[in-house]
């Protein structure tokens, strides 16, 4: 990996007019992109608060966490801010899996001048820490107990990051930034939707000095996303119409989730995915049961159905209904 301990920002990007936010905040950004610097998605749709509370984060080294329902766009939200910074930016997926030497390092049998010697790795943490490298911690609430206190000796603004089988104390590089993502804010999985989500104890999530909440656009805006990722439906009134009956249909499936009809719903990413696969299928019938009834419990059918003919004005064919065959 590229060596870029030395780098530092070295311009202001007015936030104004890169962001659209009417503030006069600026904030550090590098010239120059690395090859750990996300693409920029020019299309993205920046909601105001979460953009700002990530921003003072970068420029003013706080740690953000950004929590709300999954496809809201949180581990997004993060990269397409660094992006526009060149903020080299990378991110770590606390599953069950992901272990403490994965984080902190490990020795390991390398080949030197023909012979095997043991050299300690450093595992992506300590490698963050001496980097101008934005950390972030995807599922935050999924990580194992012994990994998250691996992760709180680096949540204060000025830790320092102990290898202890090194005997080393790392300072961490004056522009790393720590950021993370989560669905229930270390709550645990309290209404089952989150399976592996665990519940955080208070000083773990006090030492995160923002939390933002990021939830579903408005229906305009999610619209608007929908139409700028899949162009073709952009290209004609039908094409607009069908988007809107989709954001409709998943509006009632969020609605139906919040008061207990639904075990799940549709995420601005689900909706993508259907309006994706009617250029495929040529039919958003077939489409919605490819991307999204499929998931779902066969109970809840009936219902999700019902969402789709109130929204599209037509019968859903269930699977399994009537001859056992399905129909577009």
């Amino acid at each position: 990996m590229t060596d870029f301990s030395a780098n530092q920002p070295d311009r202001l990007l007015e936030v104004r007019s890169v962001f659209g936010i009417d503030t006069d905040m600026k904030v550090p950004a590098f010239s120059v992109r690395d090859d750990h610097v996300p693409e920029v998605d020019d299309v993205y749709r920046f909601n105001p608060d979460v953009t700002l509370a990530l921003l003072a984060g970068f420029a003013h080294n706080r740690r953000v966490m950004v929590q709300g329902l999954h496809g809201t766009g949180k581990s997004t939200h993060i990269e397409q801010v660094a992006a526009r910074l060149n903020w080299p930016c990378v991110r770590v997926n606390l599953d069950a899996h992901i272990s403490r030497l994965e984080l902190v390092g490990k020795d390991a049998v390398v080949l030197r001048d023909g012979k095997q010697v043991t050299e300690f790795q450093e595992g992506i943490v300590p490698w963050s820490v001496q980097r101008p490298v934005a950390l972030v911690f995807d599922e935050y609430d999924a990580g194992r107990p012994d990994v998250m206190f691996v992760i709180q000796r680096i949540l204060e603004r000025d830790g320092k990051f102990t290898l202890l089988d090194q005997n080393r104390v790392i300072r961490p590089h004056p522009c790393f930034r720590l950021f993370a993502t989560s669905n229930t804010v270390g709550l645990g999985n309290l209404n089952g939707l989150y399976h592996g989500a665990q519940r955080l104890n208070h000083a773990q999530i006090d030492r995160w000095n923002i939390v933002a909440s990021l939830n579903f656009l408005p229906r305009e805006e999610e619209i608007a996303i929908v139409l700028a990722r899949v162009p073709f439906h952009a290209d004609n009134e039908q094409g607009r119409k069908l988007v809107d009956a989709m954001v409709a249909v998943a509006e009632l499936t969020r609605k139906g989730f919040a008061v207990g009809d639904l075990s799940t719903l549709m995420s601005p990413r689900t909706v993508m995915t259907w309006a994706e696969n009617c250029e495929l299928f040529r039919d958003p019938a077939l489409a919605f049961r490819l991307s999204f009834l499929n998931k779902c419990d066969e109970a809840e059918h009936p219902i999700i159905a019902e969402y789709f003919q109130r929204c599209f004005d037509r019968e859903l064919d269930l699977p399994g209904a009537g001859d056992g065959t399905t129909h577009g």
